[in-house]
């Protein structure tokens, strides 16, 4: 299974949750508060590739700690992170800006409010649970985007068309359509 970021929501009545499955996640006029987990992330590479380091994790919402430079030419860079920024690519970003020179650790450092919603994705209108998840509103629209762009291309064409809807608090914020197949009606008569 993969691993899944376990949120904290404090509704307006005053109970609190965890919740690991966006379906969870209740209306957003119920929701007084949300906090996501952080983490404090050690990063290790050669003077060389600081730059790229540095901005991957600008890049992922971190706050930075401190850099510090050693003798042998090695910077040990700390970042304080949100754990559902590095669950998806972070390493694979990390490795391939460094040449695979830099190396990674963290540990958990407790939870923080966050601007947090769920982002629903429709299929003809209807929303596919499966495919929700919950994000940072301020990156909510690149996410939602970048993901019907996606889906579009990887979805077969069908004898209808299909419309692919990435919604947030009830409203449409990126849209695709994948065209319908055209039935060639006069194939028969050649």
């Amino acid at each position: 299974t993969s691993p899944s970021v376990v949120y904290r929501v404090t509704t307006t009545d005053g109970a609190g949750t965890e919740i690991d499955n966006p379906s969870a996640m209740p209306e957003t006029q119920r929701i007084a508060q949300t906090e996501e987990p952080y983490i404090l992330a050690t990063i290790m590479a050669p003077g060389e590739y600081v730059g790229a380091c540095l901005e991957l994790c600008q890049e992922r919402r971190g706050i930075q700690k401190s850099i510090d430079y050693s003798h042998t030419g090695r910077v040990v860079i700390t970042y304080e992170l949100p754990l559902s920024e590095i669950l998806f690519d972070f390493f694979n970003q990390l490795k391939s800006r460094s040449r695979g020179f830099a190396s990674f650790d963290y540990e958990v450092i407790g939870y923080r409010p966050a601007d947090l919603a769920r982002m629903n994705i429709l299929i003809n209108g209807q929303v596919v649970d499966a495919l929700s998840f919950i994000t940072h509103r301020e990156r909510a629209y690149r996410r939602g985007k970048a993901l019907v762009e996606r889906l579009r291309r990887l979805l077969p064409r069908q004898m209808f068309e299909v419309r692919i809807q990435a919604a947030l608090d009830g409203r449409i914020i990126a849209s695709e359509t994948i065209k319908a197949l055209r039935k060639n009606v006069i194939a028969k008569c050649y």
